[in-house]
């Protein structure tokens, strides 16, 4: 019987990002995936930019970007009729130039390391794949469905069955099911999902066109969100060739015509699919039962509306990841497995909730909707323009949740010195860079001219912007511990000015655990808390502001 560390079922982004970092930390995994082959239509279309953040880590965030949208194109988001009429409201975005020129020049903290980027689900998994297959102590099985599984305080069996119809079984220390919506894992486990089902039905008609994009009449943007009795959007997908309809179309609806009544141009298309699905606001009522974890859609099911599901799963894999991989070295106490529970449930309500928020936005100007919109007549005129007063204001949201994508916290978490006067939440719109223990380390320019980022240890950091503090008992009690510890010290007088602080312990994933300006007499309760060991419940006093 086969035997791995850890088992992740479901070959999605946030499956392959999970199987990709235990990998890479040494950790041997099996990748199963019920279908023959990666994903043939586009699903997601934007990784933000804290995923991207992720893949820089992972070593691939450039070969995403070779698969998308180019640096230089547009990412203006327009309302209209149809693709050939006047633009009810155009919406500007910065391109990812423009938001890299904005990194270059930022010294706040308050730009990420690494802008978003336009790549389609099925352009963006076979990359991952290649990537998982390459990494050592990873395998990875399409055509292998999870049928069952035993789980006791030891050691998890998984039933699986070739898609010849062979069953055999194989064994792992941990579970892990990225296994989507209708997730096998969780119904397994019993455990339920919470929130708004079944709000919505839309279809996604995908068709490929070599030169649409180049001939779009009213300007280059990436969504189209059309004022139709349909609800309809076309995106535009990370080649430029492939696009998707997604709308409320009618079971029987002509799905090349409806795609030609909203483009009002002739082009040349081929239709390629189309899928149906359901909108869902739906949070899972745990994320862990034991040795079996749930990550993903597995867990969350939100509206698309802000590109909060894919990304949501990613950070449940790198926050997960390093975790299991404590576990299996032996150096985790019990509350680093519980803390993923406790960490990403919040993120993902809070992320459930930012869904509906936008959702809600858009829905606003949808709602005014009326035939007249077509119209060259003063009635049109009226509705047109109280769509756009209204968009102006409310669709912003879909697009700009930038306090949700990088400012989320896991202070309160047990593995986390939380202070006292935390405030536990995070704004949805705005991104303020802090260095309160449990959020991301912001981006910062060294004086060398690298990132802060990029010089972070694998494992933890003990980060001394003075160059020259004592930290060697912090030192020497992780490794006591067991820990993975890197020590970094240098003299950056001006990121200790932004930051507010000398010293930081930052954890693998770069969610920081303490700060201060020196270190406590007694170190051994932060190497408790940072390994699992003592829970945090008392928050620290006395942490700078």
């Amino acid at each position: 019987m086969e035997t791995y560390d850890v088992v992740v079922v479901g070959a999605g982004p946030t499956g392959f990002t999970l199987a990709i970092d235990l990998g890479r930390r040494g950790i041997t995994t099996l990748l199963i995936e019920k279908d023959p082959t990666t994903k043939h239509y586009p699903k997601m279309d934007r990784s933000n930019a804290r995923t991207m953040e992720m893949y820089r880590r992972l070593g691939i965030a450039d070969r995403v970007r070779d698969l998308g949208y180019s640096a230089d194109s547009s990412m203006d988001v327009f309302i209209t009729t149809r693709l050939v009429d006047e633009p009810i409201l155009v919406l500007p975005y910065p391109t990812v130039a423009e938001c890299r020129a904005r990194t270059a020049a930022s010294t706040d903290g308050s730009e990420p390391l690494e802008p978003y980027q336009l790549v389609s689900q099925n352009d963006l998994e076979p990359l991952l794949k290649e990537v998982a297959e390459a990494t050592p102590g990873v395998t990875v099985r399409f055509g292998y469905e999870l049928v069952d599984f035993v789980h006791d305080a030891e050691r998890v069996t998984a039933t699986v069955r070739t898609s010849d119809g062979t069953e055999s079984q194989v064994v792992g220390s941990y579970l892990v099911g990225c296994d989507g919506g209708s997730s096998t894992t969780r119904k397994k486990l019993g455990i339920g999902l919470s929130g708004q089902a079944n709000l919505l039905e839309q279809r996604q008609v995908s068709f490929r066109s070599p030169d649409l994009y180049d001939r779009i009449p009213i300007g280059k943007g990436r969504h189209y969100y059309l004022a139709d009795e349909h609800g309809g959007a076309i995106i535009v997908q990370g080649s430029q060739t492939m696009f998707t309809l997604n709308g409320a179309l009618p079971p029987d609806a002509d799905l090349e015509q409806a795609v030609r009544d909203r483009l009002g141009f002739d082009v040349d298309l081929e239709i390629t699919g189309f899928t149906d699905w359901k909108l869902h606001l739906l949070l899972a009522d745990h994320y862990r039962d034991g040795r079996v974890f749930l990550a993903g859609d597995a867990v969350h099911l939100v509206i698309p509306t802000g590109g909060l599901g894919m990304n949501s799963g990613v950070g449940d894999a790198i926050d997960l990841s390093w975790k299991l991989a404590a576990a299996v070295q032996g150096w985790a106490g019990p509350s680093i497995l519980d803390s993923y529970e406790v960490e990403r449930r919040r993120v993902g309500a809070r992320n459930v909730e930012a869904a509906g928020w936008a959702a809600e936005g858009m829905f606003r100007w949808r709602r005014l909707y009326e035939p007249a919109v077509w119209d060259d007549t003063p009635q049109g005129e009226q509705v047109r323009a109280a769509i756009a007063t209204t968009a102006d204001q409310y669709h912003r949201r879909v697009h700009e949740m930038v306090g949700v994508e990088l400012g989320y916290s896991y202070a309160g978490s047990p593995v986390i010195m939380t202070e006292a006067d935390d405030p536990g939440t995070w704004d949805t719109r705005i991104y303020t860079p802090s260095t309160r223990p449990g959020v991301r380390v912001p981006h910062q320019w060294l004086g060398d001219g690298r990132a802060l980022h990029d010089v972070l240890g694998q494992g933890f950091t003990i980060l001394d912007l003075t160059g020259d503090a004592d930290v060697e008992p912090l030192e020497k009690a992780m490794l006591s511990a067991g820990a993975p510890i890197d020590v970094l010290q240098l003299d950056e007088p001006g990121v200790r000015a932004t930051f507010g602080c000398s010293l930081l312990l930052i954890r693998p994933d770069l969610h920081i655990v303490w700060r201060g300006d020196e270190l406590p007499d007694d170190v051994s309760q932060m190497v408790g808390v940072a390994t699992g060991h003592t829970p945090s419940t008392v928050p620290t006093a006395g942490a700078p502001s």
